[in-house]
């Protein structure tokens, strides 16, 4: 976009509650580092007001907002068009504002798929994945791990039918199947990448574990989708037993940042936004991922 020939940008995120937010920090990082005038503000949004909010963003011309908790299911109703990302995962963390129309987006598939391939498995083709959880976070992880070509992907979830329905909506796209949480250890038999999707082990529980650490081998990637703490027990332990550990820092980037590309058409300064994150929780205390 030419800078040159616009006002500010106006951006936000939108959430009930959202004063723990960190993405106000890193998106203000990002348009210094690009030289990019604009404000990014978090919006206090109850459900009630959903509505009101959206075509306040219309109206006042916000070129785009970041969409979490509790909105991002009821929010497609309000928006002209969905990107074939919202419409499979059936939610949108991200809004871009074109002249008007508003476009619902979600990117914490790809940012969390983006995260995972760079810093701990940059091939992901044929292997096998186990998934703990079958919520809103889930369900973009595993859209987005679909298109990898896995061998197989396998939901281990507590309530069973949620994990299966889950695998039937998406069989077209890979291999997936559905286990009992009670069956963990035949779903970790031989898988080579687990990811916790769960927020068990989240602060302020972080004595939680979503899995019984003695069922992993040793020789597994072991990713969490949280990262406050930054290790989880859940990490820590996996990591004592020698598996590969990496954590949710990098979906909350780069989820962010394809936002601030959807919004800009500017490359997003990843690792300046990354810092930002950093230095306000060394500094914050009690904060909460954005789910």
């Amino acid at each position: 976009m030419n800078q040159g020939t616009m006002r500010p940008l106006k951006l936000g995120v939108i959430g009930d509650p959202i004063a723990h937010s960190k993405s106000p920090i890193m998106h203000a990082a990002a348009l210094r580092e690009r030289g990019i005038a604009g404000d990014y503000e978090a919006l206090h949004v109850k459900p009630e007001q959903l509505e009101a909010a959206i075509a306040a963003v219309r109206e006042e011309e916000y070129r785009g907002i970041n969409v979490t908790i509790p909105h991002k299911e009821q929010v497609m109703r309000y928006l002209d068009e969905l990107g074939e990302d919202a419409l499979r995962i059936g939610a949108v963390n991200t809004i871009v504002n074109e002249n008007g129309r508003l476009i619902g987006r979600n990117t914490d598939g790809i940012g969390y798929v983006r995260s995972l391939k760079e810093e701990a498995a940059a091939e992901l083709a044929g292997r096998r994945i186990v998934v703990l959880g079958a919520g809103g976070a889930a369900r973009g992880i595993v859209y987005a791990l679909a298109s990898e070509a896995p061998q197989r992907v396998t939901l281990l979830n507590r309530t069973t039918e949620r994990a299966k329905a889950l695998a039937r909506e998406w069989s077209d796209l890979a291999d997936i199947a559905a286990l009992p949480s009670d069956r963990a250890a035949e779903a970790l038999r031989d898988a080579d990448i687990v990811i916790n999707t769960t927020s068990v082990g989240m602060h302020p529980h972080v004595d939680e574990v979503p899995i019984d650490p003695s069922l992993l081998r040793g020789t597994e990637i072991v990713s969490d989708l949280i990262y406050n703490p930054l290790e989880t027990k859940l990490l820590r332990l996996a990591g004592e037993k020698g598996c590969r550990i990496h954590g949710g820092l990098g979906m909350f980037v780069y989820q962010g940042a394809y936002a601030f590309e959807y919004w800009t058409g500017v490359s997003a300064p990843a690792e300046a936004m990354r810092r930002a994150v950093l230095e306000s929780m060394n500094t914050g205390t009690n904060w909460v991922k954005e789910r």
